[in-house]
């Protein structure tokens, strides 16, 4: 089977692999606290823009969204998303166990607008009785979206905008951070995320890494005790050290946007097969992930080679369906499956 379920099926960029083998012998500190994992946070402050922001590292997504907002929130506030938000929809209510309610806003595509968390939050403010309900005290983004779509950087302003004039946090999940990056069209680098939010991370899981992300606190009030949330929730790696090579790689030499490149190269090519075809797609998406509309005998008959997630049914009997390529998906695997999309019956 060729596997385009998911972009975090292959191990890691030989260059990681080649980093971590030469240094597989050293001694350092543990819990991040080594040269490595310092050099890898000079490298994405410089790449940020951000001399004084905190970069701590994780090893997965659910592991850190969990973190930093249970670092955030006061006991009485919720984070506000996209009801489509990994948050909401892909972690097994992991936020939720820590006091803080997620706040669900209606989407049709997985992005919402600042209009939205505008109106939410007016309304919540206006009311007389609001202290029996949630308090809105974060707004969670992904960028990319889980969706594949991305904010532009107009939109992020007025995302910055509102949640400071309600006095709320603003994070964004960058779990495929990379592959938006890459992405054409797209308008917001780096520097942009560290500027307009409080805090965010760079996936390194789905973009190249063997596990890991990296956490930017723009924000001094988050920086602050942030390590002591880091052990409280499990998250503290004892041979942290892996973690900083990692990032330490990437970094260097253009590697990451490297990996992110590859990665959306490959969906593009996907994508413009299904359009050749005459699939609809679910999503305008142009990051490492496709959603092309099959009929079930177009699904049954890519299955018998290829292995890809099954997004939504549709109500008319066909079903939405994921294609998601990698930093290491194989052309040739690409080959293969748009000459099979471009046959379809």
């Amino acid at each position: 089977m060729i596997r385009f379920e998911c972009d975090y099926a292959e191990g890691a960029a030989p260059q990681i692999l080649e980093r971590l083998t030469q240094t597989n012998l050293e001694q350092t500190p543990g819990y991040a606290v080594d040269k490595h994992c310092q050099r890898a946070r000079e490298l994405i402050r410089e790449a940020c823009g951000a001399p004084q922001a905190a970069v701590e590292f994780l090893v997965g997504g659910t592991q850190t969204n969990q973190t930093v907002i249970s670092a955030a929130l006061r006991p009485y506030q919720g984070v506000l998303c996209a009801q489509t938000g990994h948050i909401n929809t892909h972690e097994t209510g992991a936020t939720e166990p820590t006091g803080h309610k997620v706040l669900a806003l209606p989407s049709q595509d997985g992005r919402i607008t600042p209009e939205q968390v505008e109106r939410f939050c007016a309304a919540h403010w206006a009311d007389p009785t609001r202290e029996h309900t949630v308090q809105p005290g974060m707004l969670y983004l992904s960028q990319p979206t889980e969706t594949g779509l991305l904010y532009s950087r107009a939109e992020l302003e007025g995302f910055r905008a509102v949640c400071g004039r309600y006095g709320m946090y603003l994070y964004i999940d960058g779990a495929r951070c990379g592959y938006g990056l890459a992405a054409p069209g797209n308008d917001v680098e780096l520097t942009d995320l560290a500027r307009l939010t409080d805090v965010f991370y760079i996936g390194g899981t789905k973009v190249g890494a063997l596990f890991g992300e990296a956490v930017v606190i723009s924000n001094p009030a988050l920086q602050r005790d942030f390590r002591y949330c880091i052990k409280r929730h499990g998250g503290m790696l004892a041979k942290g050290r892996l973690l900083g090579l990692q990032f330490e790689a990437l970094f260097e030499d253009n590697l990451y946007r490297q990996l992110g490149r590859h990665g959306v190269e490959q969906a593009l090519r996907i994508r413009e097969a299904c359009l050749r075809r005459g699939l609809s797609l679910h999503f305008a998406s142009h990051t490492n992930q496709q959603f092309p509309i099959l009929t079930r005998e177009q699904q049954a008959h890519l299955e018998k080679k290829y292995t890809f997630t099954l997004w939504e049914p549709l109500d008319d009997g066909r079903a939405v369906v994921r294609f998601c390529a990698s930093w290491a998906t194989d052309p040739a695997a690409v080959d293969a499956l748009t000459a099979d999309l471009l046959s379809l019956p």
